[in-house]
């Protein structure tokens, strides 16, 4: 080969090589922002995993608490909840059934409980600064309590709340329908019942 052959060989072996590292640096920067975008969504999902796991151990604290509460004041469970009705306290709930069985002391500790409980399901047991923001609680909280069997004297304790993502509604009555958490498939619920004991 002689050497202008040569000279002409590595000029246009350049020249087809021109641009080549741009590209490469192109296609680097694709696949970096395509792995930026995935973990940019896990970290999106992790947080919903989160707050859906925050919102139902508040849930667990808050049935356990009514169920407690319920339990210590086992002489007049029927104030609670009345048969053939709901009690719903927390976001839209509505007042407690009116009370005339027991002593005046046990009637006051059922609107007690019931206030605190509405009071902590609503989140006004933790606030922002403000003082005027309630930041305690699930999403559209609220508790329902029902008469199951009242011969037997069981009670079921249910807290419904709002989810972040849609799953399958829950078949538990307490905050069902009419819209109250936009679609019922974002509706979570937990329930308890509670058997009381009758001491001799």
């Amino acid at each position: 080969m002689s050497a202008i052959a040569h000279l002409s060989h590595r000029r246009f072996g350049k020249r087809g090589q021109r641009g080549s590292t741009l590209i490469e640096i192109l296609i680097s920067v694709v696949i970096l922002l395509v792995a930026l975008l995935g973990a940019a969504g896990m970290m999106v999902r992790s947080n919903q995993s989160e707050m859906e796991s925050y919102q139902r151990v508040q849930a667990l604290t808050l049935l356990q608490d009514m169920a407690a509460r319920l339990n210590a004041n086992r002489q007049v469970a029927s104030c609670y909840a009345a048969p053939g009705v709901i009690t719903t306290v927390g976001t839209g709930g509505v007042s407690a059934p009116s009370c005339t069985t027991g002593t005046a002391a046990q009637q006051a500790t059922v609107t007690t409980d019931l206030a605190a409980w509405n009071n902590a399901l609503l989140g006004n047991t933790e606030t922002a600064a403000s003082g005027t923001v309630a930041l305690g609680a699930m999403i559209g909280a609220r508790g329902c309590i029902e008469a199951i069997d009242t011969v037997n004297q069981i009670y079921r304790v249910t807290v419904a709340w709002q989810g972040l993502v849609q799953t399958v509604a829950p078949a538990l009555p307490c905050g069902s329908g009419s819209n109250n958490y936009g679609n019922d498939a974002y509706r979570r619920a937990i329930s308890v019942q509670v058997r009381m004991g009758v001491l001799s």
